[in-house]
C-alpha cells in the first residue's frame, strides 16, 4: 500500500494518534518510510553520546544528571550498521548529535565508517563547537559535510549563565576552525528564552551579515531535565522576526520551510535568519525527521512517549530486514503531532540531552 493509497478521510483523529483502522493494517513492505499521515521520513539525527561538557540550563542540571554506562551505548560499529539500514530506506541527511557528539572519543572514525558506507549520504553534526578548534580538521578531512553550532549569547557573561561555562571565545575559536576546515555553510542555533537571551536577536542578526552565517532562532520547548519549562517564557518567533525586520529589513529565501522558515536580508548582505517555531507554530504536518538515541532506541518525535528498542534485537542477532521491520512499524506508528498546545501534553521522560537534537 503507497501513499496515494490512504484513504484522505482518515488521515487524522481527534487525539493525534494514528487511526486505528489504518494502523492495523500494517505498514508498507516497500518504498518510502511512511506513516499513517503520509509524511515520509528521510532524516535520521543519530545521538552518539549523552554526556556534554555544557551544562545548559534549559537542558541539564548543573550536576547530578547519571550518564549512561559504556556498554549500553552503541559501538561506531552499531551505528553504522543501522545508519545503512535507514540509508537503504530512503534516508538522505544524517546528523550526529549528543549530548555533546564532540566529547566521544574518536569521532571521525564514525565519520569515516558512513562517508565509506555512503558516499553521498548528507552528513553533518551538531555540536557547541567547543572542541572544534582540534577536532575540525579531522572531522572534515573523515568526510562530514558541515557543521551547526548550538550558541546562545554572545556576550559573555550571559553566555556562561546559560551555559554554565565560561567559553564562548573557545566557541567563537571552534566556528574559526570549522570554516578553515570547510566544514560550511554553518548555521547557529539560538534557543532564544524570555527574560534571558531576546534582547540579542538583533545583534545575532548583524552577527549573521557579518560572518555569513544563518543564524536559527529556536523555540524554547519542554525539554529539560529538571521540567521547569514555563510556557510564558516562550518568544514566539514571529515576534524575533518582527524585531529584527524592524532594523534590518527581512524578505522570504526560495524553498520550503523545512522545518526552518528561511529570510535573507533585503540588502542582498551575505548571512540569513531562519526560525524554528515547534511551540507557537508547529511543523508537525510537515515533520521528516527521526532520532536514534545513543542507547539505539527509535523516535519519531522528540516528544514521542513510545520508543522502538533496535539495540537488544541488533545485538541479539537481528538481520537487516528484521531491523528494516521494526523501523518501518515505529514509523508507521507517528502520531500526527507533539501536542505541545494540548492540555494532555505529557512530557518525555528524556531530556534533549539524552535524546539528541
Amino acid at each position: 500500500m503507497g501513499v496515494n493509497a490512504i484513504p484522505s478521510s482518515l488521515l487524522s483523529v481527534d487525539d493525534g494518534r494514528p487511526d486505528p483502522r489504518i494502523l492495523a493494517q500494517g505498514h508498507p513492505p516497500a518504498g518510502p518510510l511512511i506513516d499513517t499521515f503520509a509524511r515520509v521520513a528521510d532524516d535520521l539525527r543519530v545521538s552518539v553520546t549523552d554526556r556534554c561538557n555544557f551544562r545548559c540550563t534549559y537542558c541539564m542540571p548543573a550536576e547530578g544528571l547519571r550518564w549512561l554506562p559504556k556498554p549500553e551505548i552503541l559501538t561506531f560499529e552499531e551505528i553504522d550498521r543501522v545508519v545503512g539500514v535507514f540509508s537503504s530506506l530512503g534516508v538522505r541527511a544524517v546528523k550526529l548529535t549528543g549530548g555533546e557528539p564532540t566529547v566521544r572519543s574518536d569521532l571521525p572514525a564514525l565519520v569515516r565508517m558512513l562517508r565509506e558506507r555512503d558516499p553521498d549520504l548528507e552528513l553533518s553534526m551538531t555540536t557547541n563547537g567547543i572542541l572544534l578548534d582540534r577536532l575540525a580538521g579531522p572531522l572534515a578531512e573523515a568526510g562530514l559535510d558541515r557543521v551547526t553550532v548550538s550558541c546562545d549569547s554572545l556576550l559573555r557573561h550571559r553566555f556562561a549563565e546559560m551555559t554554565r561555562r565560561d567559553a564562548l571565545e573557545r566557541v567563537f575559536g571552534g566556528l574559526r576552525a570549522a570554516e578553515g576546515a570547510g566544514l560550511v555553510p554553518i548555521k547557529l542555533n539560538v534557543v532564544v528564552i524570555g527574560g534571558q537571551n531576546d534582547g540579542e536577536v538583533v545583534s545575532f542578526a548583524r552577527f549573521a551579515r557579518e560572518t555569513g552565517y544563518e543564524v536559527r532562532f529556536i523555540e524554547y520547548m519542554p525539554l529539560d531535565a529538571e521540567h521547569r519549562w514555563e510556557r510564558d517564557k516562550v518568544v514566539p518567533n514571529a515576534d524575533v522576526l518582527q524585531r529584527i525586520d524592524a532594523e534590518l529589513p527581512l524578505v522570504p529565501a526560495d524553498g520550503e520551510p523545512h522545518p526552518a522558515s528561511t529570510y535573507r536580508f533585503a540588502d542582498g548582505a551575505p548571512g540569513a535568519i531562519g526560525v524554528i517555531s515547534s511551540v507557537t507554530e508547529p511543523f508537525c504536518d510537515t515533520c521528516n525527521r527521526l532520532r536514534l538515541t545513543s542507547d539505539g532506541k527509535l523516535l519519531a518525535c522528540l516528544f514521542v512517549l513510545e520508543e522502538v528498542d533496535l539495540r537488544d534485537p541488533l545485538r541479539s542477532g537481528a538481520s537487516d530486514d528484521e531491523l528494516v521491520g521494526l523501523i518501518r512499524a515505529g514509523v508507521w506508528a507517528k502520531w500526527e503531532g507533539h501536542r505541545i498546545n494540548h492540555p494532555d501534553f505529557v512530557r518525555p521522560t528524556r531530556s534533549m540531552s539524552m535524546i539528541g537534537g
